[in-house]
């Protein structure tokens, strides 16, 4: 029986589909070769033979609509300047993953290990441990949240003076090392958002005491982000059928206050404010089930308090 790692089907036909598809849409958007060539990992010369077709594709995956997808997203995620090669490193990871879930890599591994055919296979996806994939899709998940904060116009206004942070807790998290944030805080520099450092566990006390606080009444409210408060954001919200609550800025048990102020009101609202306090400035928590939730709708709110938009 000949042997044929799933890994191999990866390197000699899901890399180089995936390379001449984004070397394609890039070309289509503008791009010069040599930009396209420090984008996708290659060569000049390599990027004209692949927008001139002159290398082998896997139609089986070029043709899924989900491969498609990406690929447009990536070079969109390029062109907006709203991604970089981690970016498009993870998007292509997880399209891996979905191809190795009985999808197009099984299809082709059969071809090329026939032993391997009617068996139901599913070693890849059973493969990895739980723990690190989700750890990794958490951190994932925070990074893109930090980028579309960083990419959008106006949104450097709603960074308070103390910074902004987003952060995203593991299923099970029990404390702060379980939260996802940005080290050091996403802060404001001459009209931008910049994005310090890439998502670490337990880089954030604040934005972690309030996902744990909040998971406390519902399980699913794992991410929140901190804006300044204002009352155009907070009229935002409210035009969008949320009903922000506020609470104590004290920093003492504020933990079991968020708690306690979310179990009065029976659920977990999407937004959370308090207006400040001596030497506390005014901060709104903006919540969702993923940092790329949360950011998005920060991003709505900013854009219906400022008419903001997004780079």
């Amino acid at each position: 029986m000949s042997l044929v790692l799933p890994s191999e089907i990866v390197v000699e036909r899901f890399v180089p589909t995936a390379r001449a598809m984004l070397a394609g849409a890039l070309d289509e958007r503008g791009f010069t070769q040599q930009e396209i060539a420090d984008r996708i990992g290659v060569t000049q010369a390599a990027v004209s033979n692949l927008v001139n077709g002159n290398v082998a594709v896997e139609e089986r995956f070029s043709e899924d609509p989900r491969m498609e997808a990406t690929i447009e997203r990536i070079a969109d995620g390029f062109a907006a300047d709203r991604m970089d090669g981690v970016d498009a490193m993870a998007e292509l990871l997880a399209l891996v993953e979905a191809f190795e879930d009985r999808g197009p890599i099984c299809a082709v591994h059969e071809d090329e290990m026939p032993a391997l055919e009617g068996l139901g296979c599913d070693l890849c996806v059973q493969g990895p441990d739980s723990e690190v994939l989700a750890e990794r899709d958490v951190l994932a998940s925070v990074r893109r949240a930090a980028r579309l904060l960083a990419g959008t116009d106006g949104m450097a206004e709603h960074v308070p003076n103390v910074g902004t942070n987003v952060g995203m807790a593991l299923p099970d998290a029990a404390d702060g090392t379980d939260v996802a944030a940005i080290p050091g805080r996403i802060y404001r520099m001459r009209g931008n958002v910049e994005v310090p450092a890439n998502p670490e566990f337990g880089a954030s006390e604040h934005v972690a005491e309030t996902i744990l606080a909040a998971r406390s009444v519902d399980a699913d409210a794992r991410a929140a982000l901190n804006v300044a408060t204002s009352d155009d954001l907070l009229a935002a919200a409210s035009e969008r059928g949320i009903e922000p609550l506020e609470f104590d800025p004290g920093y003492e048990d504020r933990r079991e206050h968020l708690r306690e102020a979310m179990a009065d009101r029976g659920e977990v609202p999407a937004v959370l404010y308090h207006r400040g306090a001596f030497g506390i400035e005014p901060v709104t928590f903006v919540l969702g089930r993923t940092a790329v939730e949360a950011a998005e709708l920060a991003v709505e709110l900013a854009t219906g308090a400022d008419g903001g938009h997004e780079r």
